[in-house]
């Protein structure tokens, strides 16, 4: 598809793509969509009549976040993506506008893009479990035996869920060595990445009323990329018996942008055969996973940057829409803007394993970097880049990047 608006070759930000996110002009975060090197500020197309025909409430780009808009519902979100697919395809109102209604996105400072009431953590990547079950108890089943029934989840903590370019303070707490007959207090020494993804709920539900897997991905409004910081450490001492606590929840890093679901249909694939069969509620058809490439750098201070992984988010064992059939099944409502992570996801082999402890196998092999550093955990000064995007049949959609620096 043509555009009069310039797109450098191997953009994540196509015309076939269109992200919303948040972005600062004139002081005041301001709704945006991405396309190309440029952002279109959706508050200044409204003030100029450019959505005046489309039915719905335009003052929601008043807002500092997304969430009124995204509550306008799915007709809306499909008429506005049509509309400037139109408008980026044909030189009408937003070209002769564009001075007005169209920035840079390189030099924009971003902000959060939603405002996050609830935000829950998975754990649905079958190799990702196995190998942290290996690790963590390996004179037994690495699986426990609820893990082929249900998507394993814990709610996390909304309030430490930061935007990308954000430093991350290494955390502090509780930990035991192995070798030690009483804990210590101190700075985190095996601080981790979680290579994640993450959903964004665009339909709420009222307390009581389950969502239906068939429709659940109606409650879905898009993507992110996640990175759910981890002390394992901290986490490897406080996890018996309910779970991450101060492990995880000192931060957690979004990319900026939200990739729709619309933008995502053409690059659904099948999913992971599940043996045994799950119950009734979580049963499904049709292709409900995506072909998602995800890639993970790692950037000593001052340095090259190191691919340390290469994944993709197709090896899901649980899906989204499962996820959001259990999470909901004993009634527990969600509301627009809540936060679902994907829990880590790891491919099959050493290069595509999504977290720092797996690749190092605990911590036992080093992995090196281009200027001769080597890794089992992260440093103060590491910058950690990861990147996500699908491509099919000529079409590019990508999400970006989602940064984090460690910092002491």
């Amino acid at each position: 598809m043509n555009t009069w608006i310039h797109i450098p070759q191997n953009s994540d930000f196509s015309i076939h793509n269109l992200p919303y996110g948040m972005f600062m002009r004139d002081n005041i975060p301001r709704p945006g969509v991405a396309i190309g090197d440029s952002i279109i500020d959706l508050h200044a197309c409204c003030k100029l009549g450019l959505f005046a025909e489309l039915g719905f409430d335009t003052s929601v780009f008043e807002s500092t976040v997304l969430n009124e808009f995204i509550d306008c519902g799915k007709d809306v979100w499909s008429r506005l993506r049509e509309y400037l697919t139109v408008q980026l395809s044909s030189e009408g109102a937003l070209y002769e506008f564009r001075e007005k209604a169209i920035i840079t996105r390189l030099n924009a400072q971003m902000c959060m893009p939603v405002k996050i009431g609830d935000y829950t953590d998975f754990y649905s990547s079958i190799e990702h479990a196995t190998n942290l079950g290996k690790l963590f108890r390996p004179d037994s089943e690495p699986l426990l035996p609820n893990w082929r029934h249900i998507p394993v989840g814990y709610h996390g903590r909304a309030s430490s869920i930061v935007i990308s370019g954000t430093p991350i303070t290494r955390p502090s707490g509780q930990s035991k060595a192995p070798t030690a007959d009483a804990p210590s207090f101190g700075k985190s020494k095996r601080l981790d990445i979680e290579l994640e993804m993450a959903y964004i709920i665009g339909k709420s539900t009222q307390l009581g009323k389950p969502i239906s897997i068939e429709n659940a991905e109606d409650h879905i409004f898009g993507k992110v990329i996640f990175n759910d910081w981890s002390a394992r450490d901290i986490q490897a001492w406080e996890y018996v018996p309910l779970g991450p606590f101060l492990g995880k929840n000192f931060g957690s890093t979004i990319s900026p942008w939200i990739v729709t679901m619309e933008a995502l249909e053409p690059f659904r694939c099948e999913s992971i055969k599940q043996e045994p069969a799950v119950l009734p509620y979580l049963q499904f058809t049709g292709n409900k996973n995506f072909d998602i490439n995800l890639e993970v750098a790692i950037a000593p201070e001052g340095g090259e940057e190191t691919v340390i992984s290469e994944s993709n988010f197709k090896y899901m064992y649980w899906n989204m829409a499962q996820q959001l059939a259990h999470h909901t099944v004993n009634g527990c409502n969600i509301n627009v803007g809540d936060l679902m992570a994907s829990g880590t996801i790891s491919g099959r082999d050493q290069n595509s394993y999504g977290s720092m402890i797996e690749i190092s196998q605990g911590g036992k092999e080093p992995m090196q970097l281009k200027n001769g550093e080597t890794r089992t955990f992260l440093e103060d000064g590491d910058t950690v880049t990861i990147r996500a995007f699908c491509e099919k049949d000529g079409k590019r959609v990508g999400f970006g990047e989602c940064v984090g620096t460690i910092t002491p």
